[in-house]
C-alpha cells in the first residue's frame, strides 16, 4: 500500500480546500447583516477543516493526536454541514448548491472517518 509523502497530497485535504474555496464564494452573496454571523460561522469552519487535517500529518508520532486532530476536522465537517443547511433554509443558496456541499462533506467525512480507521498505517 502507497501513501503520500505529505498532507497536500491527501485527496481529502485537496477536497477541503476546494470546499473552503466554495463556501467562500457562495457566501459572497449573503446578505451583508449575515457578515459577522452566518457568513462568517460557514467560512470559519470549512477552513479549519484543511488546517485539522495538516495538523493531525503534524502529529502522526502520536497515533491518539493524530485520530484527535482528524476528529476536529470530522466535526468541523458536520458544523459546516449545518451552517450550509441554515443557508439554505434562509434560501441564500439553491437546492444545488446546496446538494453540491452536501455531497463534498459527505466525502470528506467518509475520507477522515477512513483515515481514522487506519489510522496506524499513517503512524508507523
Amino acid at each position: 500500500m502507497t501513501f503520500v509523502s505529505n498532507y497536500k497530497n491527501l485527496e481529502v485535504y485537496i477536497l477541503s480546500r476546494s470546499l473552503a474555496s466554495n463556501i467562500f464564494l457562495l457566501t459572497k452573496k449573503f446578505p451583508k447583516e449575515e457578515m459577522f454571523s452566518l457568513t462568517d460561522q460557514i467560512r470559519r469552519s470549512s477552513r479549519s477543516v484543511g488546517a485539522q487535517i495538516a495538523e493531525s500529518w503534524a502529529k502522526r508520532r502520536y497515533e491518539k493526536h493524530f485520530i484527535s486532530k482528524l476528529t476536529d476536522a470530522d466535526a468541523e465537517i458536520l458544523e459546516t454541514q449545518h451552517w450550509i443547511e441554515i443557508a439554505f433554509d434562509l434560501q441564500l443558496i439553491s437546492e444545488e448548491e446546496l446538494a453540491k456541499v452536501l455531497n463534498d462533506c459527505a466525502s470528506i467525512n467518509r475520507m477522515l472517518n477512513s483515515m481514522i480507521n487506519k489510522s496506524s498505517q499513517f503512524c508507523k
